[in-house]
């Protein structure tokens, strides 16, 4: 890596060096209205001869001649042009009004952001306002009015979970479908990327557009039914000057909170006062004072390098890449380990009637993982027991761990060396140390985007995108026979996925204008992909050495595989589509929209479906009643509607008869042959697609020449053909539960976003940016009689336990419990259930249906204020009316189950000391449904800019310092460690770390 950096950094000074020979000096000052333009782009028009302007809008450029043409650009101005000799002093640049009308990336085209007819939300990522940031998605969190970003914790590159405006499924996909440059990923990972947008760097991305009402949404037909996220990557631009710019960042991350519990001393004076001197509990503890959760976790040191190569040879713009990300967590033994690479070419062929774009990413990636069940372990794990044991006369057995033993002969093996007790909660230690987890996965992702504007017939554009997505992945896992959690004697193997998508499209466009601020424009087109998946499984354990099961020195000998049978699966399923868009705008003012998608999936029996979609906006600042109010700079009136449809998540083969092939360890039958059998698979031939119609209404404004601007929506979303897993009747099919349509259910919503640019002067600039949304999500309609509900939401306190349920006329996944009593001082009494029903006796129907994990409102507000060449940003996150099922507090809270089974110790959290409860019989109470309403401070950032640094000559090397603190604070009521549990249900969540970053970014 370091031979890579100095190659390419002696490249680009090289290649500056070269480009900047001249011998006619031209010096000047860009300013605007504000004062200094920084990073205007100042070029010698028809060479790659340039440069840009530094902090205080000033530049120096050598050029050939006197004669030589120089044009001055910047983003959102309108560009000037000067003969070298005539260049002034200082250059004023007016606002460019177009800028207003910036493209915005819609489904298979652009379109003027004044012309939007759909709900979209255009987002550029602010460099200098941002908190720890490994993947994509963690520049949209808290952004986008309708987009909920949550991770799943604290884990190195972790995924996380994205619903836009709510989720439309109950059991099938909720995801909303990715575009990178033009390619519709999949959102099924492979091993090592839970999260499909790791293979993006982040410090690659020029924009992010989200389509979120059917009216936008409806041209990707049946993969568009949760919203669409369209990533449009940097690219080179034509006459650039070469440019070496990198990006680095050092972060520090620890443990923000921790679940209190007993320490030793006070564990021991419970355990005295509770069973008493001399018993067997008080016999059976320890010495030691161990702060388990301490044990676990650590400082984590990460590092961020980012290096790009942009420029233009000729009419070849060009962008090169190069990432490196080391992420340490803070649960010892995690890690994620990435290295990207891309390369943009855009070059314009044929009297710049050809446009291509020729993308292509790779990304190898290296993760350890941590056992998560270290992280509840550590809170169960007797505090006056030591980590390590180096007494015991078997310790060796157990690598001089401290464990929990059985009191005779193994319970699977009487081979079997070591006598763990299975029950008991493992040393949380051991279970990091003695597991090796890691996995490889890899991913080149490539695309080929051709635009041609028909020679004599420039109205008409062709236009093909080919792409590929490759990528694979194996993780291995080797438990070492000491371990708490392994397999036989050690647990041993690999699990390897590898998929291959591939697709392409071909349309064509049609653009007429007609005169007198109206013009249509007809888009046609066909699409094909294909997704293919394969994954080999191989796990075993050993045999112990039947004699002693020791060698000579006493060391533990490696034994012979048990006998295991590998797991294959291999599928792959096909989506064929012809699409179609017309736009028209009558006089600059009105503007139509209508799409369709015809979709054809090979998941359903009935393959094809039809989605459309219709949109009007009314432009009413071209109205002169509006004008004549002289309040607003902008202001526009939206109205859509559209269908789309679901079939992800779902399977491949659910429509039609399918066998499976026995697996798994003995998972054969020595009848005959080779004793493999195949089974029936369930199915359900009248499977159809789960379809979405979405209404939507939105009024788009800005005043005060838009330094205000702001949108409002309104949302109706109406679900029907649910797809989820059902119970069916034995007997009716091979299986008791199969994929069906079950019923539907309604996301009704509205969504405010703001921006306003306080300040706009030379030396002070500072804006805010807000947006809210309101989400009410309820079933409609379920399949079965009345009071028929789904049970999910498994927990851990208690066996087979669940206290989530889906029912009519409530939110998905609302949770269906006990109503508790109380005493007068407001304790939960132990077993004490209200009689909802009246009828003497607590049962099952006494449930109720009780609070949703889903928060109806959700906010997020950004400010960065700048000063001279400082700046300070900071972002916060709103969540109200959001539930938590407190799984730890429920299953920790029987106090009579501290000597558990007569042979070890459990830990108690000291939230459960005040109840002293004597049972696991209020696990389902509504008590532990706890409120999960948050405000979070995600970030603040300091930076300073700086201008001419190592100046020699005429010019020096521009950057920026700056310093982050992330996942600053959280205020909420709830009593566990965090409340952003996707879902609803906190068990042993990966904590979310307090971070410290410094960073630097340097402009050669």
């Amino acid at each position: 890596m370091k031979k890579l950096l100095t190659s390419l950094a002696v490249l680009s000074v090289a290649c500056l060096t070269v480009f900047a020979q001249g011998k006619y000096q031209v010096k000047g000052v860009v300013e605007d209205a504000l004062g200094p333009v920084i990073g205007a782009t100042v070029i010698e028009q028809g060479t790659t001869n340039g440069t840009s302007t530094g902090l205080d809008g000033d530049f120096i450029l050598l050029v050939k001649n006197a004669d030589a043409m120089i044009e001055v650009s910047c983003i959102g101005y309108a560009s000037q042009v000067f003969k070298a000799s005539e260049v002034p002093a200082t250059i004023m640049l007016a606002e460019d009004t177009n800028f207003l009308d910036e493209v915005v990336v819609i489904g298979y085209g652009t379109v003027k952001k004044s012309d939007l007819t759909g709900s979209v939300a255009a987002l550029k990522p602010d460099t200098k306002n941002k908190g720890v940031v490994v993947s994509p998605q963690d520049m949209l969190s808290g952004k986008i009015a309708g987009v909920n970003v949550t991770s799943g914790g604290g884990t190195p590159g972790g995924g996380a979970s994205i619903r836009i405006r709510g989720g439309s499924s109950l059991n099938a996909s909720n995801d909303p479908l990715i575009v990178i440059d033009g390619i519709a990923m999949d959102n099924n990972g492979v091993k090592g990327l839970a999260n499909g947008l790791a293979l993006v760097n982040p410090a690659d991305i020029e924009s992010f557009n989200v389509l979120k009402d059917a009216s936008a949404t409806a041209i990707y037909g049946s993969r568009g039914s949760n919203g669409v996220i369209i990533i449009t990557t940097k690219r080179g631009r034509a006459h650039q000057a070469p440019s070496l710019t990198y990006n680095g960042s050092a972060t520090a991350s620890m443990r923000r909170k921790s679940v209190k519990v007993m320490d030793g001393d006070q564990y021991r004076e419970f355990i005295t006062n509770k069973y008493g001197e001399g018993s067997d509990p008080y016999n059976a503890l320890g010495t030691a004072n161990t702060d388990w959760q301490k044990e676990i976790y650590r400082l984590a040191i990460s590092n961020d390098h980012n290096l790009t190569l942009t420029g233009a040879v000729k009419d070849l713009p060009y962008r090169l890449s190069f990432g490196f990300t080391d992420e340490q967590g803070i649960l010892k033994t995690s890690s994620f380990k990435r290295l990207t690479t891309s390369v943009n070419l855009n070059p314009q062929l044929l009297d710049k009637h050809l446009t291509l774009n020729i993308a292509a990413r790779g990304m190898y990636a290296l993760s350890r993982y941590a056992d998560g069940g270290a992280i509840g372990g550590a809170v169960w794990m007797d505090p006056t027991k030591p980590v390590r044991d180096y007494e015991s006369a078997d310790a060796a057995n157990f690598a001089n761990y401290s464990q929990w033993k059985t009191n005779g002969e193994a319970l699977n093996d009487p081979t079997y060396p070591n006598n763990f007790n299975s029950l008991a909660t493992a040393n949380p230690v051991s279970v990091l140390d003695l597991k090796d987890d890691r996995a490889k996965s890899r991913s080149l992702v490539g695309s080929v985007e051709a635009d041609y504007k028909v020679h004599g017939f420039e109205d008409l554009h062709l236009h093909a995108t080919f792409g590929a997505d490759l990528s694979g992945g194996i993780q291995t896992t080797n438990v070492q026979p000491t371990s708490p959690y392994a397999f036989y004697y050690g647990s041993y193997g690999s699990d390897e996925i590898t998929k291959r998508n591939l697709s392409w499209n071909i349309y064509s466009q049609y653009a007429k204008e007609l005169g007198g601020g109206s013009h249509f424009d007809v888009m046609l087109g066909y699409e094909w992909q294909h997704f293919w998946r394969k994954q080999h499984n191989d796990y075993y354990g050993l045999y112990p050495e039947t004699n002693t099961g020791k060698d000579a020195d006493g060391n533990l000998l490696a034994g012979t595989e048990r006998p295991h049978t590998p797991y294959n699966y291999e599928t792959e399923n096909y989506l064929v589509s012809f699409m179609g868009r017309a736009n028209y705008t009558l006089k600059d003012k009105f503007l139509l929209t209508a799409t369709f998608r015809y979709d054809g999936s090979s998941r359903f029996y009935n393959h094809w479906a039809l989605f459309p979609s219709f949109a009007f906006a009314w432009k009413l600042m071209e109205e002169d009643f509006i004008k004549d109010m002289g309040k607003f700079s902008d202001l526009k009136l939206r109205l859509g509607y559209g269908k789309t449809g679901q079939q992800e998540g779902i399977g491949d083969y659910n429509y039609f008869a399918t066998y499976s092939k026995t697996t798994g360890t003995d998972g054969f039958y020595p009848v005959v042959g080779d004793g493999v059998l195949f089974r029936p698979d369930a199915y359900d031939r009248d499977l159809e697609w789960e379809k979405t119609s979405t209404y939507n209404v939105g009024l788009d404004w800005g005043v005060d020449k838009n330094r205000l601007t702001g949108s409002l929506d309104w949302y109706y979303r109406y679900t029907t053909d649910l797809l989820n897993m059902r119970y069916v009747a034995a007997g009716s099919n091979f299986r008791n539960q199969i994929w069906s349509n079950v019923g539907s259910l309604v996301n009704t919503g509205v969504e405010l976003s703001l921006d306003y640019k306080i300040i706009e002067e030379k030396d002070v600039f500072w804006t805010v940016s807000g947006n809210i949304t309101y989400n009410n999500n309820k079933i409609t309609e379920l399949i079965g009689e009345e009071g028929y509900y789904i049970a999910t939401g498994g927990i851990s306190a208690g066996t087979g336990n669940t206290v989530q349920a889906h029912t009519v006329g409530k939110p998905a996944n609302s949770y269906y419990v006990y109503q508790q009593i109380y005493d007068k001082n407001g304790l939960p009494i132990e077993g004490a259930f209200v009689d909802r029903n009246e009828d003497g006796v607590i049962n099952e129907a006494d449930k109720y249906f009780y609070k949703s994990p889903w928060a109806p409102i959700t906010a997020g507000l950004s400010s960065r204020y700048e000063y001279k060449t400082w700046d300070f940003g900071v972002n916060f996150r709103l969540s109200l009316g959001n539930y938590v099922y407190n799984d730890l507090e429920a299953g920790s809270g029987n106090l009579n189950d501290v000597w558990s089974n007569s042979s070890w110790f459990g830990n108690r959290p000291i939230m459960a000391l005040e109840k002293n409860w004597q049972t696991y019989d209020s696990v389902l109470s509504d008590y532990f449904v706890q409120n999960g309403s948050f405000l979070k401070c995600d970030n603040i950032t300091v930076g300073y800019s700086f201008n001419d640094f190592l100046k020699r000559g005429e010019k020096g090397i521009n950057g920026r310092v700056y310093a982050t603190a992330s996942n600053v604070f959280c205020i909420t009521p709830y009593k566990g460690i965090d409340p952003e549990v996707f879902g609803g249900i906190d068990n042993n969540l990966y904590p979310r770390p307090f971070s410290f970053i410094v960073g630097l970014s340097l402009n050669f």
